[in-house]
C-alpha cells in the first residue's frame, strides 16, 4: 500500500507532490527535475553528443588543373556530394566543396561541408587534412547548425577506409557536437 500524506490545503498540489492511486505522493526535487527534463523536446536540451557515421563521397563538378613545369603537381577545387548514415540509424545528405594542392597525389586538402537531416536539421563544418599515399584523413570544425543543432559547435574528424565504390570514396566519421 501506498504511504498515505495528509492532503495540501485546497487541494491545490505542489511542485514536489502528485496523485497516485486516489493518493497524494511526495516526490523529491531530483525525481522533478529529471521528469522536466525528460519531457523536454530534444531541441531544447543542450549539452554535447557523439555523432558517429560512415560516410559515402561522390565529385559532382570538379576541375583538376595540373601546374606547369612542376611534373605531378596538381589543384583540384569543386562540389562534390555525399550521404552519411549515422550509427543511430538516422542519414544526413552531405553537400561540400573541397580543394587540394597535391604532388603526385599527396598533400593538403580543405573544404566545408553542410550535413542535412530528413527533418531539416543540419550542420555546417570547414575541414581540414591531408592525402597521403592514398588515404585521406582531416579534422572538423563545426561552424553552425539548424534545427535540432541550432547554434552548434564543436570538432570532429574523418578518415578514409578501403572502398569497392568506383569514382566514390568512402569514410568513417566523427562530431563532437556541442548545443546551446
Amino acid at each position: 500500500m501506498l504511504p498515505m500524506v495528509p492532503p495540501n490545503l485546497g487541494g491545490i498540489l505542489f511542485h514536489h507532490e502528485r496523485i497516485c492511486g486516489g493518493h497524494t505522493m511526495r516526490m523529491s526535487c531530483a525525481s522533478c527535475i529529471l521528469l522536466i527534463a525528460l519531457s523536454l523536446p530534444a531541441t531544447a536540451r543542450a549539452g554535447e553528443q557523439v555523432l558517429e557515421f560512415k560516410l559515402v563521397t561522390k565529385p559532382v563538378d570538379v576541375k583538376v588543373t595540373e601546374v606547369a613545369n612542376v611534373e605531378g603537381q596538381t589543384v583540384m577545387s569543386g562540389k562534390m556530394f555525399g550521404v552519411a548514415i549515422f550509427k543511430d540509424g538516422r542519414i544526413a545528405v552531405k553537400d561540400f566543396v573541397n580543394s587540394s594542392d597535391l604532388l603526385k597525389g599527396s598533400g593538403p586538402m580543405f573544404g566545408y561541408s553542410t550535413y542535412t537531416f530528413d527533418d531539416g536539421s543540419s550542420i555546417t563544418a570547414r575541414y581540414s587534412g591531408a592525402i597521403k599515399d592514398g588515404k585521406a584523413k582531416g579534422e572538423y570544425t563545426i561552424l553552425s547548425g539548424t534545427g535540432m543543432y541550432a547554434n552548434a559547435t564543436g570538432t570532429g574528424g574523418f578518415e578514409s577506409t578501403k572502398s569497392g565504390f568506383k569514382g566514390a570514396f568512402l569514410y568513417d566519421g566523427r562530431f563532437i557536437v556541442k548545443t546551446p
